[in-house]
């Protein structure tokens, strides 16, 4: 790369200066209070890593595998709606920066351009993320078409059934634009277990259930046959004053006992984060407004940057934590302790000149 940045943070600076408020609020905020956001940040924030000694670290190995495709890092993108604003390339951009840095990244269905563009733009491993916008004949329409495209497995999204008060968002009169052109997201209220069902029967896909947060539905999940749970509040951005995605993990891991693979989002910024998700049980996580503040920096590039600095922060942690694989990474390697910043979506970031970028 010939990016200069060397920070996570300097990435940060260069989105805020590049991204208009309607924007940066969009990618950056919550919903109404911001509480869930902010427990997301808090719930890693009350982790301590307990690191080893003496340990043979000379050689490091950050990768692992997620669906049977092999990732660089154990970071995917997670979906994103709207990615147009954000980057022109839109979806594209980040299919790009997946394929170059050798990762794997979610679609989302309300984001540009279209489904088979995106699949088309590069021959590496994509899954697609399912908003239900008609009834089971407009379902299977959609995921007729994923199948043709090529896309190797598909997430459906279960914690939308309302769009939430993003009061950042309200208070500049801003709707993203699929928001502002969508006539049928009541449909999103009418998702049923039943209906799950059928739409997973139908792909025939591995499929990853998105938005679990309680040891109940995972159980409901697990019983459905469900491949993948995906453990996610929407990035704090759907019901406020709910749990940290971390907090909520140990309860998901308990009752999938290796039967489903366990990823998660939500307030992921940091290589330490990443590891204490993966010593709690995940086989991977996911980054949302991280990927978005990348792209906003510097499109493609910015995003690859993004995921090489975390690729540089995992290593040093893994060597420092005492372990030179993924897969050694375990529950010992973690403890509860206490926060010492304020947690916020940029509290990870102590060096950025006044904490927080508005």
């Amino acid at each position: 790369m010939s990016l200069e940045f060397v920070t996570n943070q300097e990435i940060i600076q260069a989105a805020r200066k590049n991204l208009t408020q309607d924007i940066w609020d969009y990618l950056s905020g919550g919903a109404e209070s911001e509480t869930t956001m902010r427990r997301n940040r808090l719930g890693f924030d009350y982790l301590a890593l307990r690191p080893r000694v003496c340990v043979d670290v000379s050689k490091i190995d950050t990768s692992t595998t997620f669906l049977g495709q092999k990732l660089r890092i154990p970071v995917m993108m997670a979906p994103i709606g709207s990615l147009q604003t954000i980057t022109p390339e839109g979806g594209v951009a980040v299919a790009k920066a997946a394929k170059e840095f050798g990762t794997m990244n979610f679609v989302s269905s309300v984001t540009q351009p279209s489904l088979e563009e995106i699949a088309a733009s590069t021959d590496h491993p994509k899954i697609f993320q399912l908003y239900i916008r008609g009834g089971l004949d407009w379902c299977k329409e959609i995921v007729d078409r994923v199948l043709k495209a090529g896309y190797v497995g598909l997430c459906l999204t279960v914690d939308t059934a309302h769009y939430s008060r993003r009061e950042r968002q309200m208070m500049n009169r801003y709707l993203p634009p699929n928001k502002r052109t969508e006539t049928a997201r009541h449909y999103q209220g009418m998702l049923t277990w039943e209906l799950m069902a059928a739409i997973k029967q139908h792909a025939g896909l591995p499929f990853i259930l998105k938005g679990v947060a309680t040891a109940e539905d995972a159980k409901i999940a697990l019983d459905h046959g469900v491949d993948v749970i995906y453990v996610s509040n929407h990035g704090g951005r759907q019901l406020d004053h709910g749990r940290g995605t971390i907090d909520v993990l140990p309860e998901i891991v308990e009752v999938a006992k290796g039967k489903a693979d366990i990823v998660l989002d939500g307030g992921v910024t940091r290589g330490t984060d990443v590891l204490k998700a993966l010593a709690l049980g995940c086989r991977a996580v996911t980054i949302g407004k991280l990927q978005g503040w990348g792209l906003g920096a510097s499109g493609k590039d910015g995003l690859v940057r993004v995921l090489e600095i975390l690729e540089d922060e995992l290593i040093i942690d893994m060597a420092l934590l005492g372990v030179t694989r993924i897969d050694q990474v375990n529950p010992s390697f973690v403890c509860k302790s206490y926060p010492v910043t304020y947690p916020h979506e940029m509290s990870a970031f102590p060096h950025i000149p006044g904490r927080r970028l508005v």
